[in-house]
């Protein structure tokens, strides 16, 4: 017998999908275990895997394939001591264009001595998406963090800008309660950062690269993997021991296969870890 949903998570005319997802990890002698795992409306998770040993494999998944506006969607990941976890997304995430109302996505990461590594395939932002999302990470000293966020604005494939519509983006990383990373970013569809040279440059396709804790030589050993990659426009930085990345394309492949070449040299560097790609990533 299947259960009804509540009535918080069925969609009506004013509102849409509420749908939450909350997973927790711990650490064990040979292995990080995916110990508390509570859904709510339309976000799962497929069953753990271990390519790499003990570290936990989880891929993410959201049935509808796409959020429309007043769709909100909460995600809450925690990871305990000794735990490793990396989490991903079979298949590009998709904001369709809103008659008005706002689509929310909110990501938690809380970190205690643990690592985690959240690397979801492209968001694609269609033309009059109107849309909010914030991530908050928080780590105490003893844990480690690498992340990555690529956005596809507009259809490039059907000569589609994102001409219409708006993007709200915040991400922020606190360490012990203290802010080490606040950034902020708004998109207008049609509005002057997409072609000014001081905004997207007419590149239709941004992606953000976090890591944490790094260092300057950290920072070196990034440039220099990805020195060649002369289809994107690349920067990357150290502040307060967090390495950010940002990269600029005009197609998504490009962007992706630069913050895969970044998570190849640096994984190994802060997590002590070879990189071994997720299965789901080759399908």
């Amino acid at each position: 017998m299947t259960a009804a949903l509540p009535e918080s998570a069925v969609p009506s005319a004013s509102r849409g999908w509420q749908a939450e997802l909350e997973l927790g990890f711990i650490g064990g002698a040979a292995r990080t275990t995916l110990a508390h795992r509570r859904h709510l409306g339309p976000l799962r998770v497929q069953r753990p895997f271990y390519p790499d040993g003990r570290v936990c494999n989880v891929y993410v998944v959201h049935p509808p394939g796409g959020v429309v506006g007043g769709d909100r969607l909460d995600l809450r990941f925690n990871a305990s001591p000794g735990a490793h976890a990396l989490l991903t997304t079979p298949a590009a995430g998709k904001f369709y264009r809103s008659a008005g109302p706002e689509a929310r996505q909110k990501i938690d990461i809380r970190l205690n001595a643990s690592a985690l590594e959240w690397l979801p395939q492209e968001t694609i932002y269609y033309p009059g998406a109107v849309v909010r999302q914030q991530t908050v990470i928080r780590l105490d000293a003893a844990s480690r963090y690498i992340g990555w966020d690529l956005g596809a604005y507009g259809l490039a494939a059907r000569g589609e800008r994102f001409d219409s519509g708006v993007s709200h983006q915040s991400l922020e990383l606190w360490r012990d309660d203290r802010p080490l990373l606040i950034d902020r970013l708004r998109l207008a569809g049609g509005g002057p950062a997409f072609k000014a040279a001081w905004g997207l440059a007419d590149l239709p396709v941004l992606g953000t690269f976090v890591a944490c804790p790094a260092s300057s030589a950290d920072v070196d050993a990034a440039r220099a993997s990805v020195a060649s990659h002369d289809d994107v426009t690349l920067g990357i930085s150290l502040v307060d021991g967090v390495l950010i990345g940002r990269v600029l394309a005009r197609q998504t492949d490009a962007a992706m296969r630069t913050l895969m070449h970044l998570w190849r040299t640096l994984r190994p560097r802060l997590m002590q870890r070879e990189a071994v790609l997720p299965r789901i990533w080759a399908t």
